[in-house]
């Protein structure tokens, strides 16, 4: 009896609920003013029309406007008006200048060192060129004053970041898609709580979707109460709408200026194994130190300020480095992606380093739901004599997700790419590295949500301690997992191919 109350009055099923009212309603709507069907036809042909013509205007990716076209021209009558509904980019031109102060802020307080530019030029200019342009299109500066850490799997983050939020001495930021509560968050709530107690300026954002099923509603009032200060990114209203697409996928944490981190792992049990979902999982985070500090701070901030409506003086939040420079080697660049503009950064960032690649490049993801640009980079990678391997799961989270993974192996594995499955789970990591000089940890899946439609964030290392230290972690987890090979990709039923190609087509509405 409890477990059935619990599910009717589960927050994610009150929604699904909703929806489906929404959309019977709709249906209801139309079928009783059927005596008007050839009216209601017109009407809707046109919209759907309207629709397709915009589609094919819209700077969008060709994969994402086919997506819709196709369902568009299907279902004429509904299509369109779904559309309208859910589809774009779910910025309107009116929600864009409203959150364009996120990057006003970030303009203000965000300043290149030119030396440091300089510096980097001298020792390459492939390396100067990728970041400028992530100076250029992100606001967010290289520095050449700064230590990383890569952290190889959740259980290190989690321990790290106990460490370091106990030694917390004036504000703690948390930035995070998914929190839940558990072992993990609950541990990481009594030191917040402590933290406040004692006068500490703790705050936390997190994104309303990714805790749709994970927190109670109206829990950041219960934050609040606790002396926490929390905003939520995108309150989740239960109506069609294309407030659905954008979300807050970063994973940011800062402490005192001194101290940010960043990665995959959210703040849920099974992100460090307390909880087995499916099988192990896998994933990690990065540690930094110095005045890349100050563009976590500035990213969080200028969320927040976004979020609660207000000014606030940011340059009382900028720690003086503290670093040793004997610590610090090579440039460091952390970079956030948003959809407040048509700049695809995360995208590009991943394409550069492709593209440059004269040895090798290896890849985390768990979802390898890619678009024919990056198809085509990885494949003449591979086909010029690049060691190019990826690593995804062996167990998914989303079985759609992973058919559409596996949709692209074989046109991969055909031009010289190998593909790897995580034997012992699912893997949740999110790196590059590249001929032992770059690499790239953050929070961006190569999928089309995070490509486009999320904010996402991520630190590019040239010459960084961290490098070789992904580059092991990624070698590592090769030992323990599967290559596929082409024989295997060729050797599923036709069902599966049929059931594949079709998701792999819709795989940008997904």
């Amino acid at each position: 009896m409890i477990r059935i109350k619990n599910l009717l009055f589960n927050r994610l099923a009150l929604v699904v609920l909703l929806i489906l009212v929404q959309i019977i309603t709709i249906i209801i709507i139309i079928s009783r003013f059927s005596n008007y069907l050839v009216i209601f036809n017109t009407i809707f042909s046109v919209i759907s029309i309207l629709a397709v013509i915009y589609i094919l205007n819209s700077r969008s990716d060709p994969a994402y406007k086919v997506a819709w076209i196709i369902p568009i021209m299907i279902f004429p009558i509904f299509g369109g008006l779904f559309y309208l509904m859910v589809g774009g980019t779910g910025l309107t031109g009116k929600m864009k200048k409203r959150m364009s102060q996120i990057t006003e802020r970030m303009k203000e307080c965000l300043h290149q060192n030119q030396e440091t530019l300089y510096d980097l030029r001298q020792e390459c200019n492939v390396a100067f060129n990728q970041s400028k342009y992530i100076e250029k299109y992100t606001l967010c500066p290289v520095y050449n004053n700064s230590s990383t850490e890569f952290l190889p799997s959740g259980e290190d983050f989690f321990e790290r970041l106990l460490m370091q939020l106990k030694s917390a001495e004036k504000f703690i930021f948390l930035e995070f898609f998914i929190i839940e509560e558990g072992i993990m968050w609950n541990t990481i709530l009594e030191i917040l709580k402590e933290k406040a107690n004692k006068g500490v300026d703790v705050r936390i954002i997190y994104d309303d979707f990714g805790c749709l099923s994970k927190l109670p509603a109206g829990y950041n009032k219960k934050l609040e109460n606790m002396g926490i200060e929390c905003c939520v990114f995108n309150p989740f209203i239960p109506i069609l709408s294309v407030r659905l697409n954008n979300r807050d996928h970063r994973k940011i944490v800062v402490i005192d200026g001194k101290i940010a981190f960043t990665g995959g792992a959210n703040l849920a049990d099974e992100y460090i194994n307390k909880l087995e979902k499916f099988g192990h999982w896998r994933d990690c985070a990065i540690e930094i130190k110095g005045d890349a500090v100050w563009s976590f701070t500035v990213m969080f901030l200028s969320m927040w300020t976004y979020l609660r409506k207000s000014k606030e003086d940011y340059n009382k939040f900028k720690s003086v480095n503290s670093t040793n420079l004997d610590e610090c080697y090579g440039y460091v660049q952390p970079f956030d992606d948003s959809p407040l503009d048509d700049e695809h950064v995360s995208e590009a960032v991943y394409l550069n380093l492709i593209n440059q690649a004269e040895k090798y490049i290896y890849i985390e993801t768990p979802y390898l739901i890619a678009d024919n640009k990056m198809m085509v980079a990885l494949s003449l990678a591979a086909k010029r004599g690049v060691d190019v391997r990826i690593l995804t799961p062996n167990i998914p989270d989303k079985k759609y997700a992973f058919s559409v993974t596996q949709s692209s192996y074989e046109e991969l594995l055909e031009s010289g790419v190998s593909i790897y499955q995580y034997t012992p789970g699912f893997n949740h990591g999110k790196t590059f590295v590249v001929d032992d000089v770059y690499a790239v940890v953050g929070t961006i899946n190569l999928d089309y949500r995070s490509l486009y439609l999320h904010f996402e964030c991520g630190v590019w290392m040239c010459n960084a301690q961290s490098v070789e230290q992904v580059k092991n972690s990624t070698l590592m987890a090769l030992e323990v997992s599967e290559k596929i090979t082409l024989e295997q990709v060729k050797n599923i039923s036709k069902t599966k191919k049929i059931i594949r190609t079709v998701l792999k087509m819709l795989a940008p509405l997904m």
